[in-house]
């Protein structure tokens, strides 16, 4: 009887550690994404062995044609210098499947950025054949989930969309520490190496080769393109940098604070606070007038500081004020240098409204109209609602990709070593050593969290000779930092996209020199 009584109470006390376990468990899961980068948070290691890529056939409508193509999702390890495997690299590649010689179509990698960010922006919000159902100015709507992308770039290049360590499917294998991936030249390390096992995995070393970043990820492309070539001797044909970083190009101080200012008025424009001199014309004719007083007339006013004449000051801060949306009391209590984050309180808080960072056409409601910084930008919460839904369906249920994971939309990535970010300069240095690399920039009136005339002042700079002009293209939209969900904006980016790959690869026999 009393091992019949200890038993049990041994049985129970297991039994109630399990329950605990799994109801921890269950916390850990629900407030995985928020919570992902706070002390304490531990990943789940990947799965050990991978799980075999799940290969389907598909076909889609774009344009006149009807094109067959497979889609291939699953995982290729990560290596060290010696070849251990490190983590485990989750990635969707789509090859077209009606045409012959496809070792010779052009084949695109794609990138998203945060650092932290899965790839499932572009993938089915931009260039890859499904794209997420939402509103025509990327609002979401429900029934969530994806369907045909008429306008995706498969009928002129295959596409593979990676996730880095911790986004996605992507993780650390058991026992090897993840830090060791978070960093600019540690990012760009590890994926130039998988980059070059991918290539030989699924011989595509003749295919012409495309790299694609948006954000965080235009950092990530421009470097790969230098490590690809000095390291992996594998030479690509493009580079498209999507709503671009800095690329670690210097501009801080009076510089950057007088490039936002566009970014400004283009947000006050599309809200209807400008004067109705401004407000009654048309963007891209109001546009070219601000760039020109943000560099010729504010950037010198800036660079003099508190020893501006004050008639001058008053003048500057009028005109600012104007161009901004805002009174000149608002500029002057700035000493002419608007923080964009009192910007985005202050354009619309008489409705008490704010505007967002990423897509400032989005507006948000905070708990007071005070203050100077909102709550939450109101553009990445829409966009999180749609999309976090749409690609798990997706990939596990149309793909029929099976795994436990989470798939990490932002996984933790922190602390990020961004020391040695001179990517700008290493996208230049590969476009004089290929003199076949072409770059192009694309970028949305809207975007706030990397602007438009920011991204224009880095073209400028990205090469001072101005030997490379010729190779470089810049496009605009009338869209924020993703310029894809808007839908008059989806079938013109995608085909800048489309024109600049066709423009990027040579004809046959063409030799790359100077």
């Amino acid at each position: 009887m009393s091992v019949n009584w200890r038993t049990s109470a041994i049985i129970l006390f297991v039994l109630a550690g399990v329950f605990v376990a799994k109801k921890s468990a269950a916390q850990v899961t629900s407030s995985a994404i928020p919570s992902a980068d706070q002390p304490g948070f531990v990943e789940p290691a990947a799965e050990s062995p991978a799980s075999p890529p799940v290969v389907s056939h598909h076909e889609i409508r774009i344009g006149d044609q009807t094109i067959g193509y497979s889609a291939t999702a699953g995982t290729l390890p990560v290596t060290d210098l010696e070849g251990n495997p490190l983590a485990n690299l989750f990635y969707v590649y789509y090859q077209r499947t009606d045409k012959a010689n496809d070792q010779q179509r052009p084949l695109t990698f794609s990138f998203n950025g945060g650092p932290g960010s899965a790839s499932v922006w572009m993938h089915i919000g931009y260039t890859g054949p499904k794209r997420l159902k939402i509103d025509a100015e990327g609002f979401p709507v429900q029934p969530f989930g994806v369907e045909d992308n008429p306008f995706s770039i498969l009928d002129v290049t295959d596409l593979v969309y990676i996730d880095p360590v911790n986004t996605g499917f992507s993780r650390p294998l058991p026992g090897v520490d993840p830090t060791q991936f978070f960093g600019v030249t540690n990012d760009i390390d590890y994926l130039a190496r998988w980059i070059e096992q991918f290539v030989t995995h699924y011989e595509r070393w003749t295919s012409p080769k495309i790299l694609k970043g948006e954000s965080y990820g235009t950092t990530r492309v421009a470097g790969l393109a230098r490590r690809l070539q000095s390291a992996h001797r594998i030479f690509v044909d493009g580079v498209i940098l999507v709503s671009p970083t800095g690329l670690g190009i210097e501009r801080a101080g009076p510089v950057s604070a007088a490039l936002i200012l566009p970014h400004y008025a283009a947000t006050a424009w599309y809200h209807g606070q400008l004067d109705e001199s401004l407000q009654s014309r048309n963007l891209e004719e109001i546009l070219p007038e601000v760039e020109a007083f943000a560099l010729d007339e504010l950037l010198p006013a800036l660079a003099r500081g508190g020893f501006l004449d004050e008639e001058r000051r008053q003048q500057i801060a009028a005109r600012a004020a104007q161009y901004a949306g805002v009174s000149p009391e608002f500029v002057l209590n700035h000493n002419l240098v608007v923080p964009i984050s009192s910007w985005r309180k202050e354009l619309l808080r008489h409705e008490r409204l704010t505007v967002g960072r990423l897509d400032a056409r989005y507006r948000g409601v905070d708990r007071e109209a005070a203050g100077v910084v909102y709550d939450y930008d109101p553009a990445l919460t829409s966009w999180n609602h749609s999309f976090t839904p749409a690609i798990n369906h997706y990939l596990r249920n149309e793909l029929g990709y099976r795994t436990e994971l989470s798939y990490n939309i932002f996984g933790p990535v922190s602390p990020w070593d961004r020391t040695g970010d001179q990517t700008g300069e290493d996208l230049r240095r590969s476009m004089a050593e290929n003199p076949w690399l072409k770059v192009m920039i694309q970028a949305g009136y809207y975007d706030g969290g990397t602007d438009y005339f920011s991204a224009k002042y880095t073209m400028w700079n990205l090469d001072p000779s101005g030997a490379f002009r010729d190779r470089l293209r810049f496009e605009t939209y009338r869209s924020g930092h993703m310029m894809y969900l808007r839908d008059e904006d989806l079938p013109t980016s995608n085909e800048h996209v489309r024109d600049f790959i066709k423009w990027s690869i040579p004809a046959p026999n063409t030799p790359a020199r100077w």
